[in-house]
Protein backbone atom coordinates (compact mmCIF):
# COMPACT_ATOMS: atom_id res chain seq x y z
CA UNK A 1 0.00 0.00 0.00
CA UNK A 2 1.45 3.37 -1.03
CA UNK A 3 2.04 5.98 1.64
CA UNK A 4 -0.53 8.78 1.79
CA UNK A 5 0.91 12.10 0.58
CA UNK A 6 -1.13 15.18 1.51
CA UNK A 7 -1.60 17.81 -1.19
CA UNK A 8 -2.90 20.79 0.81
CA UNK A 9 -1.32 23.00 3.46
CA UNK A 10 -3.04 25.28 5.95
CA UNK A 11 -1.22 28.20 7.58
CA UNK A 12 -2.89 28.63 10.96
CA UNK A 13 -2.23 32.35 11.39
CA UNK A 14 1.02 33.85 12.64
CA UNK A 15 4.07 33.02 10.53
CA UNK A 16 6.93 34.71 12.37
CA UNK A 17 8.54 36.64 9.52
CA UNK A 18 9.09 40.39 9.68
CA UNK A 19 6.81 41.79 6.99
CA UNK A 20 3.67 40.87 5.10
CA UNK A 21 5.58 41.04 1.81
CA UNK A 22 8.16 38.59 3.15
CA UNK A 23 5.42 36.24 4.30
CA UNK A 24 3.78 36.20 0.88
CA UNK A 25 7.09 35.79 -0.96
CA UNK A 26 8.26 32.96 1.25
CA UNK A 27 5.08 30.91 1.46
CA UNK A 28 4.29 31.55 -2.19
CA UNK A 29 7.65 30.14 -3.25
CA UNK A 30 7.64 27.13 -0.93
CA UNK A 31 3.97 26.24 -0.63
CA UNK A 32 2.09 27.99 -3.45
CA UNK A 33 0.78 24.81 -5.14
CA UNK A 34 -0.54 23.46 -1.83
CA UNK A 35 -2.30 26.56 -0.48
CA UNK A 36 -6.00 27.34 -0.83
CA UNK A 37 -5.78 30.47 1.32
CA UNK A 38 -3.07 32.56 2.99
CA UNK A 39 -2.94 34.80 6.08
CA UNK A 40 -0.73 37.89 6.25
CA UNK A 41 1.42 36.26 8.92
CA UNK A 42 0.09 38.43 11.77
CA UNK A 43 3.16 40.63 11.81
CA UNK A 44 4.08 43.19 14.45
CA UNK A 45 2.02 43.27 17.64
CA UNK A 46 -0.36 40.60 16.36
CA UNK A 47 2.45 38.04 16.58
CA UNK A 48 1.39 37.17 20.15
CA UNK A 49 -2.23 36.44 19.21
CA UNK A 50 -4.61 38.27 21.55
CA UNK A 51 -1.89 40.05 23.54
CA UNK A 52 -2.10 43.06 21.23
CA UNK A 53 -5.69 43.60 22.37
CA UNK A 54 -4.69 44.17 26.00
CA UNK A 55 -3.58 47.80 25.43
CA UNK A 56 -6.91 48.47 23.70
CA UNK A 57 -8.88 47.17 26.69
CA UNK A 58 -6.52 48.84 29.16
CA UNK A 59 -7.04 52.18 27.36
CA UNK A 60 -10.83 51.91 27.65
CA UNK A 61 -12.46 54.51 29.88
CA UNK A 62 -14.80 51.77 31.06
CA UNK A 63 -12.09 49.50 32.50
CA UNK A 64 -9.25 49.69 35.02
CA UNK A 65 -6.79 47.22 36.61
CA UNK A 66 -8.50 45.21 39.31
CA UNK A 67 -7.51 46.47 42.79
CA UNK A 68 -6.66 42.92 43.87
CA UNK A 69 -3.64 42.96 41.56
CA UNK A 70 -4.69 39.59 40.11
CA UNK A 71 -2.95 38.42 36.96
CA UNK A 72 -3.59 35.57 34.54
CA UNK A 73 -0.74 33.06 35.13
CA UNK A 74 0.00 32.59 31.44
CA UNK A 75 0.18 36.13 30.07
CA UNK A 76 0.94 37.93 33.38
CA UNK A 77 -1.29 40.85 32.40
CA UNK A 78 -3.02 42.57 35.36
CA UNK A 79 -6.67 41.59 35.12
CA UNK A 80 -9.17 44.35 34.38
CA UNK A 81 -12.46 45.28 35.99
CA UNK A 82 -15.03 48.03 35.56
CA UNK A 83 -13.81 51.56 36.20
CA UNK A 84 -15.27 53.51 39.10
CA UNK A 85 -18.85 54.57 38.48
CA UNK A 86 -19.27 52.38 35.39
CA UNK A 87 -22.29 50.10 35.11
CA UNK A 88 -22.05 46.86 33.08
CA UNK A 89 -24.43 48.31 30.50
CA UNK A 90 -22.11 51.28 29.93
CA UNK A 91 -19.27 49.24 28.43
CA UNK A 92 -18.68 49.55 24.70
CA UNK A 93 -15.79 49.37 22.27
CA UNK A 94 -15.04 51.01 18.95
CA UNK A 95 -12.64 49.63 16.35
CA UNK A 96 -10.62 46.63 17.52
CA UNK A 97 -8.03 46.96 14.76
CA UNK A 98 -8.50 43.63 12.98
CA UNK A 99 -10.37 44.99 9.98
CA UNK A 100 -8.02 47.95 9.58
CA UNK A 101 -4.95 45.68 9.63
CA UNK A 102 -6.57 43.28 7.18
CA UNK A 103 -7.51 46.02 4.72
CA UNK A 104 -3.87 47.12 4.49
CA UNK A 105 -2.58 43.56 4.11
CA UNK A 106 -5.21 42.81 1.47
CA UNK A 107 -3.57 45.41 -0.81
CA UNK A 108 -0.29 43.50 -0.48
CA UNK A 109 -2.16 40.26 -1.13
CA UNK A 110 -3.68 41.58 -4.35
CA UNK A 111 -0.30 42.82 -5.55
CA UNK A 112 1.35 39.48 -4.71
CA UNK A 113 -1.33 37.58 -6.58
CA UNK A 114 -1.11 39.88 -9.60
CA UNK A 115 2.68 39.60 -9.89
CA UNK A 116 2.68 35.81 -9.51
CA UNK A 117 4.13 35.65 -6.01
CA UNK A 118 0.91 33.94 -4.88
CA UNK A 119 -1.33 31.64 -6.95
CA UNK A 120 -4.26 33.24 -8.76
CA UNK A 121 -6.89 31.02 -7.13
CA UNK A 122 -5.88 31.70 -3.53
CA UNK A 123 -8.01 33.49 -0.89
CA UNK A 124 -6.98 36.03 1.73
CA UNK A 125 -7.37 34.52 5.19
CA UNK A 126 -8.18 36.66 8.24
CA UNK A 127 -7.86 34.95 11.61
CA UNK A 128 -9.95 36.29 14.49
CA UNK A 129 -9.99 35.27 18.15
CA UNK A 130 -13.30 34.59 19.78
CA UNK A 131 -14.41 37.41 22.10
CA UNK A 132 -14.62 34.86 24.91
CA UNK A 133 -10.91 34.07 24.51
CA UNK A 134 -9.91 37.71 24.65
CA UNK A 135 -12.11 38.76 27.55
CA UNK A 136 -11.71 35.65 29.71
CA UNK A 137 -7.94 36.06 29.43
CA UNK A 138 -7.74 39.63 30.73
CA UNK A 139 -10.93 40.50 32.67
CA UNK A 140 -11.97 39.39 36.15
CA UNK A 141 -14.78 36.80 36.12
CA UNK A 142 -17.21 39.02 38.03
CA UNK A 143 -17.64 41.43 35.09
CA UNK A 144 -16.49 39.29 32.17
CA UNK A 145 -20.01 38.65 30.84
CA UNK A 146 -20.73 42.36 30.43
CA UNK A 147 -17.34 43.09 28.87
CA UNK A 148 -17.60 40.10 26.55
CA UNK A 149 -21.05 41.20 25.36
CA UNK A 150 -19.65 44.61 24.39
CA UNK A 151 -16.52 43.14 22.86
CA UNK A 152 -18.52 40.59 20.85
CA UNK A 153 -20.61 43.41 19.41
CA UNK A 154 -17.41 45.19 18.38
CA UNK A 155 -15.93 42.02 16.88
CA UNK A 156 -19.04 41.42 14.80
CA UNK A 157 -18.65 45.01 13.56
CA UNK A 158 -15.07 44.10 12.58
CA UNK A 159 -16.43 41.19 10.53
CA UNK A 160 -18.88 43.54 8.81
CA UNK A 161 -16.07 45.98 8.03
CA UNK A 162 -13.91 43.21 6.61
CA UNK A 163 -16.72 41.98 4.42
CA UNK A 164 -17.57 45.46 3.15
CA UNK A 165 -14.01 46.23 2.01
CA UNK A 166 -12.70 42.85 0.81
CA UNK A 167 -14.47 41.03 -2.04
CA UNK A 168 -16.26 38.02 -0.65
CA UNK A 169 -14.85 35.61 -3.21
CA UNK A 170 -11.35 36.63 -2.08
CA UNK A 171 -11.99 36.29 1.65
CA UNK A 172 -11.78 33.54 4.25
CA UNK A 173 -12.51 34.23 7.93
CA UNK A 174 -11.12 31.86 10.53
CA UNK A 175 -12.28 31.79 14.13
CA UNK A 176 -9.53 30.74 16.56
CA UNK A 177 -11.29 28.51 19.09
CA UNK A 178 -8.79 28.21 21.92
CA UNK A 179 -10.08 28.83 25.44
CA UNK A 180 -13.30 27.10 24.45
CA UNK A 181 -11.40 24.02 23.25
CA UNK A 182 -9.47 23.74 26.51
CA UNK A 183 -12.69 24.06 28.52
CA UNK A 184 -14.42 21.48 26.29
CA UNK A 185 -11.50 19.11 26.87
CA UNK A 186 -12.13 19.28 30.62
CA UNK A 187 -8.56 19.18 31.91
CA UNK A 188 -7.80 21.78 34.57
CA UNK A 189 -5.78 24.80 33.41
CA UNK A 190 -4.97 28.14 35.00
CA UNK A 191 -5.08 29.65 31.51
CA UNK A 192 -8.86 29.49 31.13
CA UNK A 193 -11.91 29.88 33.37
CA UNK A 194 -13.65 26.76 34.61
CA UNK A 195 -17.31 25.75 34.77
CA UNK A 196 -18.46 27.22 31.47
CA UNK A 197 -21.48 25.28 30.18
CA UNK A 198 -20.85 23.55 26.88
CA UNK A 199 -24.09 24.88 25.44
CA UNK A 200 -22.87 28.43 26.05
CA UNK A 201 -19.75 27.66 24.02
CA UNK A 202 -21.87 26.45 21.11
CA UNK A 203 -24.21 29.44 21.34
CA UNK A 204 -21.25 31.82 21.20
CA UNK A 205 -19.91 30.11 18.09
CA UNK A 206 -23.33 30.17 16.44
CA UNK A 207 -23.54 33.93 16.91
CA UNK A 208 -20.03 34.55 15.58
CA UNK A 209 -20.43 32.28 12.57
CA UNK A 210 -23.82 33.72 11.66
CA UNK A 211 -22.12 37.13 11.33
CA UNK A 212 -20.08 35.84 8.37
CA UNK A 213 -21.90 36.22 5.02
CA UNK A 214 -22.76 32.97 3.27
CA UNK A 215 -20.44 33.65 0.34
CA UNK A 216 -17.39 34.28 2.54
CA UNK A 217 -15.37 31.17 3.37
CA UNK A 218 -15.44 30.17 7.04
CA UNK A 219 -12.90 28.01 8.87
CA UNK A 220 -12.29 26.97 12.47
CA UNK A 221 -8.96 26.47 14.22
CA UNK A 222 -9.35 24.27 17.31
CA UNK A 223 -6.50 25.16 19.63
CA UNK A 224 -4.98 24.09 22.94
CA UNK A 225 -2.97 27.29 23.31
CA UNK A 226 0.58 28.07 22.35
CA UNK A 227 1.95 30.26 25.12
CA UNK A 228 5.73 29.91 25.09
CA UNK A 229 5.37 27.33 22.30
CA UNK A 230 3.54 24.93 24.65
CA UNK A 231 -0.09 23.89 24.93
CA UNK A 232 -2.06 24.97 28.01
CA UNK A 233 -2.84 21.27 28.43
CA UNK A 234 -2.00 18.37 26.14
CA UNK A 235 -4.94 16.53 24.57
CA UNK A 236 -5.00 12.92 25.75
CA UNK A 237 -6.24 11.93 22.32
CA UNK A 238 -8.28 13.45 19.50
CA UNK A 239 -11.65 12.51 21.03
CA UNK A 240 -12.54 15.88 22.57
CA UNK A 241 -11.57 17.72 19.39
CA UNK A 242 -13.70 15.34 17.34
CA UNK A 243 -16.57 15.84 19.78
CA UNK A 244 -16.41 19.64 19.53
CA UNK A 245 -15.90 19.57 15.75
CA UNK A 246 -18.96 17.36 15.29
CA UNK A 247 -21.07 19.59 17.52
CA UNK A 248 -19.96 22.73 15.71
CA UNK A 249 -20.55 21.14 12.30
CA UNK A 250 -24.04 20.16 13.42
CA UNK A 251 -24.92 23.49 15.05
CA UNK A 252 -23.46 26.08 12.69
CA UNK A 253 -25.58 26.94 9.66
CA UNK A 254 -22.76 28.54 7.65
CA UNK A 255 -20.87 26.06 5.49
CA UNK A 256 -17.53 25.21 7.06
CA UNK A 257 -14.72 25.24 4.53
CA UNK A 258 -12.33 23.55 6.96
CA UNK A 259 -11.59 22.57 10.54
CA UNK A 260 -8.04 22.46 11.89
CA UNK A 261 -6.92 20.29 14.82
CA UNK A 262 -3.51 20.09 16.54
CA UNK A 263 -1.47 16.91 16.93
CA UNK A 264 1.20 16.91 19.68
CA UNK A 265 4.74 16.17 18.54
CA UNK A 266 5.08 12.90 20.47
CA UNK A 267 1.80 11.37 19.26
CA UNK A 268 2.29 8.89 16.42
CA UNK A 269 0.17 6.24 18.10
CA UNK A 270 -3.19 4.71 17.22
CA UNK A 271 -4.69 5.68 20.59
CA UNK A 272 -4.41 9.39 19.82
CA UNK A 273 -5.65 9.22 16.23
CA UNK A 274 -8.36 6.52 16.47
CA UNK A 275 -11.14 9.00 17.42
CA UNK A 276 -10.68 10.72 14.05
CA UNK A 277 -12.72 7.90 12.50
CA UNK A 278 -15.75 9.34 14.34
CA UNK A 279 -15.62 12.72 12.61
CA UNK A 280 -18.91 13.69 11.02
CA UNK A 281 -18.02 16.62 8.80
CA UNK A 282 -19.80 17.59 5.60
CA UNK A 283 -18.26 16.22 2.43
CA UNK A 284 -17.08 19.71 1.44
CA UNK A 285 -15.47 20.52 4.83
CA UNK A 286 -11.75 19.94 4.65
CA UNK A 287 -9.80 18.61 7.63
CA UNK A 288 -6.33 19.94 8.45
CA UNK A 289 -4.17 18.23 11.06
CA UNK A 290 -1.33 19.98 12.88
CA UNK A 291 1.20 17.23 12.31
CA UNK A 292 4.15 19.46 11.32
CA UNK A 293 6.77 19.99 14.04
CA UNK A 294 10.34 21.22 13.84
CA UNK A 295 11.58 18.92 16.59
CA UNK A 296 11.53 15.76 14.49
CA UNK A 297 11.30 17.23 11.00
CA UNK A 298 10.01 15.52 7.89
CA UNK A 299 10.33 11.99 9.20
CA UNK A 300 8.31 12.72 12.34
CA UNK A 301 5.73 14.57 10.27
CA UNK A 302 5.41 11.58 7.95
CA UNK A 303 4.95 9.27 10.93
CA UNK A 304 2.09 11.40 12.28
CA UNK A 305 0.57 11.60 8.79
CA UNK A 306 0.67 7.80 8.52
CA UNK A 307 -0.89 7.39 11.97
CA UNK A 308 -3.74 9.78 11.15
CA UNK A 309 -4.31 8.23 7.72
CA UNK A 310 -5.15 4.92 9.34
CA UNK A 311 -8.34 6.56 10.65
CA UNK A 312 -9.17 9.39 8.24
CA UNK A 313 -8.74 8.96 4.49
CA UNK A 314 -8.05 12.53 3.40
CA UNK A 315 -6.64 15.61 5.12
CA UNK A 316 -4.25 18.49 4.68
CA UNK A 317 -1.35 19.37 6.95
CA UNK A 318 -0.43 22.29 9.19
CA UNK A 319 1.44 23.16 12.35
CA UNK A 320 -0.53 22.73 15.56
CA UNK A 321 -0.83 26.50 16.06
CA UNK A 322 0.66 29.73 14.70
CA UNK A 323 4.41 29.62 14.15
CA UNK A 324 5.50 32.97 15.58
CA UNK A 325 5.41 32.57 19.34
CA UNK A 326 8.71 31.62 21.00
CA UNK A 327 10.17 30.41 17.70
CA UNK A 328 13.15 31.79 15.85
CA UNK A 329 13.05 32.78 12.20
CA UNK A 330 15.24 29.76 11.43
CA UNK A 331 12.66 27.47 13.06
CA UNK A 332 9.85 29.13 11.13
CA UNK A 333 11.65 28.61 7.83
CA UNK A 334 12.37 24.99 8.77
CA UNK A 335 8.68 24.41 9.50
CA UNK A 336 7.67 25.86 6.13
CA UNK A 337 10.22 23.62 4.40
CA UNK A 338 8.87 20.55 6.22
CA UNK A 339 5.38 21.32 4.86
CA UNK A 340 6.77 21.51 1.35
CA UNK A 341 8.78 18.31 1.57
CA UNK A 342 5.92 16.33 3.11
CA UNK A 343 3.56 17.37 0.31
CA UNK A 344 6.16 16.67 -2.36
CA UNK A 345 6.68 13.18 -0.96
CA UNK A 346 10.34 13.82 -0.16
Amino acid sequence: MEAFIPNTVHLVGSIGLDTVDEVFRTVGRLLGPYLRRVPDGEVGGRKLWISWQYPLLRASAFLRPDPSGAVRPTNRFPLLTLADGIKPSDVRFGELGYAREARASYLDFVAARQNGTLPKRIRFQVCLPTPFAVVSSVVVPAVSDAVEQAYEKAMIAEVAALCSHIPHDDLCIQWDVCNEMVIWDGQASDAVPANVPRQKIIERMQRLCSAVPDDVELGLHLCYGDFGARHFVEPKDAAKMVDLANELARSIKHRLAYIHMPVPVDRRDDEFHRPLQDLKLAADTELFLGVVHAKDGVEGTKARIAAAHRYVPQFGIATECGMARARSEATVRALLQIHAEACAGN
